[in-house]
């Protein structure tokens, strides 16, 4: 015990090594200094206490004065150069006796040599326990175990040692482990978990995508058994009507016969009795199923009893073919079912729906072709649904571009009426889109002035988006839904909450058979890069998109854009059907065919500059442009003409002393509306006819524009842009009433019915999610084999390049989630549906992939490296910055263009990671690496593996945590860092989504 340090000796060996010392060479103390140097003070030697001073173990303050008896290091101890005590070696070193090498004259196995001119100094002990770099030879050796600092043992075969260990470990199964080895094959196990890997994938993938092909299939023989027994039951009803009128006839004249022959009086009749024939008669009509009684034989009534006897068993037939009853359907309450009796099956559902079908069929069959006399009907027909109504009326509108005063609409004055059909038609630039966006109320960038009332009241668009529809001119649409799916979804999310299933599925019933969509139900619409159905019948469907809501006012831009006239012609007659409910629906087109034209009920009339020619009924355009003195030649389309002539093309008769510049004012004047200032001088010269005509429109082309300097310009664009933006926030975050009166699905409803779109969008995905997990497993096998786990840094290399590489292909990854279907999410949005919900299912789609990337990252990595920490550890910081990661590339997908997010994807994990590691002489990156995920995820990696490193690694672990400002203790806190940073990246790419509009 004389010869162990002491607290204070230890204490000033430990103390100068951590301040910049190896350790070899230690500061002059007070045993070994200039004036006193024993045998003691060399490396690997020690001295005693005097036997009148014993040392005080515990004594953290005084050196002792030890330098007596001084002999060679004990075994199991070091002696640093400098200091005549021994130091206990930690477990995991191997402190034998030194050995002098007479050739290269060194103490093996360490690296001092015997100090010249002392002929009996020998080699002691070890001599100095610091880091690998500095005693390497102090540390057990790979493919070895030191049980004790004195004892050295090879690894015996199935085992494995690591430098340091202090016992062998077993090695798993299926690994190769050779005696003496340091490290265990486990590729073997890195391949099952690849093949597993891949196989659950495959598994999934397969069945989820033959699970939605049987579903489909099922459903669609389900559909179809419904359709044929649907078709069955309307012409067993109309067997039964044409047996019950023959029946009713043959009655009808057997009983005038018979009164005929057993009547007294041949040539008169009893007045009396006349009556009572009649009111017989008129009591057979009321009820004909009831059996008839009157004075005449049985056997000259047989016949009769038995025609209705006979109608008796076809009623009863045709009542057998109902499941369900179908006749309770209340068409004025938007379709309830009669309760106690609700549909629940698919074939029950789609039987309903068919049967409903069916019978709309046969009450159009009586209006046939829509004709004057069928309209009528239909609309007086109490049982003709209706829906609220809603008339827009404007006036003076006018809407001017900002920061460059040009106007879009000008003066624009009317109505549009519920019930009846607006075309709005015009030469390009005649503000017609611009027209119907300001009525929908999604003009953005513009100022408007003038009214535009809803019901007579002033009161904002937007408190009836519920039960607006708005079909935009691109066909925006889910391309990797089939059609049936694009329409359910729209009118899940939708339609009323409380309605049911059945009239749902009714409803998308009634569209797909509007729209004559029913042989591409189950197809994909497709895409750019995969082909699915055709242009027109994309067009269609996505003016099916806001049928199936029911909308009160139906909107669309050009609808027929893209179509033939027979398809044009039925979404005519569908939109018509639209209208005999109620709705009032106004559209954009481009010169329509006259038959088309013909189906309009009123016209608006727009000029270039967003002056209103004619706005009325369609059927007295002509006769109003005629007395104009403007007339429609022989075999030439109406709306053509008149949209050459406001374009230049055709000018109107040198007789009708008409420009067509003058059209705007001559409509004004018509109407009495008043005539802008631009417009006085014409308007003076059309009420003064002697003037001499002037081809001009009174308007200077350059009037009105002041020349500005180029600062002037810029600073008002500047300004032009910040109030759009502003313009745009307050869009989208500004509240107003709801005043629809239909409460649609909530947002956790429509949570589900995202969840439900995207898996079905995900599992069609299979390919780019296989080439996603492709990528990590060849990455993990490159970055495990390039990285090997260093063990002076505890694997840090290799870890920096795991969280450069996954950071980068998951942000990439995640730029898809929100960059492909942006324009679907904004039509969606306008329409009413929850941004909450669409977000959060994707974000709840995506933890599929934030939960099986790491495993299939970890199954090349991990095992190419073999690193001290668990699997689970490494899985679990993967994990979390995954999850970190996909919520920045949430925030670059929506705050930047497809081509910047990818850009900003690679440097940012690249900038930050070198940030985070390149902090040691700079107090301000310092600062900043703290803000940086991947100093987080690098420390919590590095600090998940250097916990498995003790003993002898203690010294080497300090150091290289300090080194790089590491605490052992902060795992947890760096886990609950990235966490945070995903939670808040997704906050800020929420806000952003829903406060900003990319074009």
């Amino acid at each position: 015990m004389q010869r162990v340090c002491t607290a204070a000796e230890a204490i000033f060996y430990f103390d100068t090594f951590f301040k910049g010392s190896n350790g070899n060479t230690l500061k002059p103390n007070r045993n070994c200094n200039l004036t006193s140097w024993v045998s003691g003070c060399e490396p690997g030697w020690a001295c005693r206490t005097p036997s009148n001073e014993p040392a005080d173990l515990e004594n953290s303050q005084v050196i002792p004065s030890r330098t007596n008896a001084c002999q060679p290091c004990c075994e199991g101890f070091f002696c640093p150069r400098g200091l005549t005590c021994m130091i206990p070696c930690p477990l995991g070193s191997h402190c034998p006796v030194a050995k002098l090498n007479d050739q290269t004259g060194i103490c093996e196995p360490y690296s001092y040599q015997l100090p010249p001119g002392k002929q009996n100094h020998t080699c002691g002990g070890a001599n100095v326990w610091a880091d690998i770099r500095s005693s390497g030879e102090v540390f057990c050796s790979a493919g070895s175990y030191c049980p004790t600092t004195v004892q050295k043992e090879p690894c015996s075969k199935g085992h494995y040692c690591r430098t340091g260990s202090t016992s062998e470990k077993r090695c798993f199964k299926l690994t190769s482990c050779n005696s003496s080895t340091s490290t265990q094959d486990l590729h073997a196990y890195g391949i099952m978990l690849i093949v597993a890997t891949v196989t659950l994938l495959l598994i999934i993938y397969n069945c989820s995508d033959q699970v939605l092909t049987t579903r489909e299939r099922r459903l669609a023989k389900a559909r179809e058994a419904a359709a044929r027994s649907a078709r069955e039951t309307a012409k067993a009803r109309k067997r039964w009507i044409a047996a019950k009128n023959a029946a009713k006839k043959h009655a009808s004249e057997l009983q005038s016969h018979i009164s005929q022959k057993f009547s007294f009086k041949k040539s008169t009749k009893d007045p009396e009795e006349l009556k009572i024939l009649d009111r017989t008669r008129f009591e057979e009509d009321e009820d004909l199923y009831a059996p008839v009684y009157t004075s005449a034989s049985s056997e000259s009534l047989s016949s009769s009893a038995a025609s209705k006897g006979q109608m008796h068993e076809i009623e009863d037939d045709i009542e057998k073919h109902d499941i369900f009853d179908v006749s309770s359907h209340d068409r004025k309450s938007k379709g309830h079912t009669t309760k106690g009796k609700q549909p629940h099956t698919n074939s029950q559902i789609f039987k309903y729906a068919y049967a409903e079908l069916e019978k709309e069929k046969a009450k159009q069959e009586e209006n046939k072709n829509l004709t004057f006399s069928g309209v009528v009907s239909m609309a007086t027909n109490p049982e003709t649904r209706k829906r609220p109504l809603i008339e827009v009326s404007f006036k003076d509108l006018t809407l001017t571009l900002k920061g460059k005063d040009k106007h879009l609409l000008r003066c624009v004055t009317g109505k549009i009426k519920p019930g009846r059909i607006t075309a709005v038609m015009g030469p390009s630039g005649a503000g017609k889109t611009t027209f119907i966006s300001a009525l929908a109320g999604k003009a953005m960038g513009c100022k408007m002035t003038g009214l535009i009332l809803i019901n007579g009241k002033n009161e904002s668009i937007r408190s009836y988006r519920k039960i607006i529809g708005y079909v935009p001119q691109d066909d925006i649409v889910h391309g990797n839904l089939t059609v049936e799916e694009n329409l359910w979804f729209n009118a899940k999310c939708r339609l009323p909450a409380h309605l049911s299933k059945p009239d749902k599925v009714l409803v998308v019933e009634r569209v797909i058979e509007a729209l004559g969509l029913q042989m591409v139900r189950d197809s994909l619409v497709g895409t750019v890069e995969k082909r699915g159905i055709s242009g027109g019948q994309r067009k269609r469907v996505n003016v099916g998109l806001e049928m199936v809501m029911e909308p009160s006012l139906l909107i669309l831009d050009e609808p027929t854009s893209g179509l033939d006239s027979a398809s044009s012609l039925q979404l005519l007659r569908a939109l018509r059907h639209e209208a005999l409910e109620g709705v009032n629906i106004c559209m954009v087109l481009h010169q329509p065919s006259y038959s088309l034209f013909q189906m309009f009920d009123d016209l608006v009339l727009l000029a270039k500059g967003g002056f209103t020619v004619y706005h009325g009924s369609a059927k007295k355009a002509e006769q109003y442009f005629a007395g104009l003195g403007i007339h429609v030649p022989d075999r030439v389309n109406p709306p053509d003409h008149f949209i050459d002539i406001l374009e230049g093309i055709v000018k109107p008769s040198q007789s009708s002393g008409v420009n067509y510049k003058e059209l705007p004012v001559r409509w004004m004047l018509h109407n009495g509306y008043p005539v802008p200032p631009e417009l006085q001088q014409t308007a003076a010269r059309i009420s003064m006819p002697s003037a001499s005509p002037d081809l001009s429109d009174g308007i200077s082309p350059h009037a009105g524009i002041d020349e500005r300097s180029f600062a002037g310009e810029l600073w008002q664009d500047v300004r032009t842009t910040v109030e759009i933006h502003r313009d745009t926030i307050r869009h989208n975050f500004l509240k107003f009433k709801d005043l629809s009166s239909r409460r649609t699905p909530g947002v956790l409803w429509q949570y589900r019915y995202f969840l439900g779109r995207l898996g079905k969008q995900r599992m069609r995905e299979a390919k780019v999610q296989a080439t996603d997990y492709l990528i990590l497993l060849l990455a993990g096998a490159c970055l495990g084999t390039i990285g090997k786990t260093g063990e002076e840094n505890f694997g840090a290399i290799g870890y920096t390049y795991t969280i450069i590489a996954v950071s980068l292909l998951c942000k990439i990854a995640a730029l898809r989630s929100f960059s492909l279907d942006k324009l679907q999410y904004l039509r969606e949005r306008a329409s009413g549906m929850s941004s909450l919900a669409y977000f959060l299912a994707k974000d709840t789609i995506d933890h599929f992939n934030t939960v099986i990337k790491p495993l299939v990252y970890l199954s090349m990595f991990f095992f190419f490296t073999n690193p001290r920490s668990s699997f689970a550890e490494n899985y679990v910081v993967l994990l979390c910055l995954v999850y970190c990661v996909t919520g920045i590339g949430y925030a670059f997908a929506i705050f930047f263009h497809p081509g910047s997010a990818q850009l900003w994807s690679v440097l940012v994990p690249v900038v930050l990671t070198l940030v985070a590691t390149r902090t040691q002489d700079n107090e301000v990156l310092k600062k900043i690496s703290n803000l940086c995920y991947p100093k987080w995820a690098l420390e919590a990696f590095v600090i998940a593996n250097a916990k498995k490193y003790y003993g002898v690694w203690l010294i080497t672990r300090c150091g290289a945590l300090m080194k790089s400002d590491y605490n052992l203790h902060e795992w947890t806190l760096c886990i609950g860092i990235l966490i945070l940073t995903g939670i808040i990246s997704r906050l800020i790419a929420f806000f952003g989504m829903i406060t900003f509009r990319k074009k």
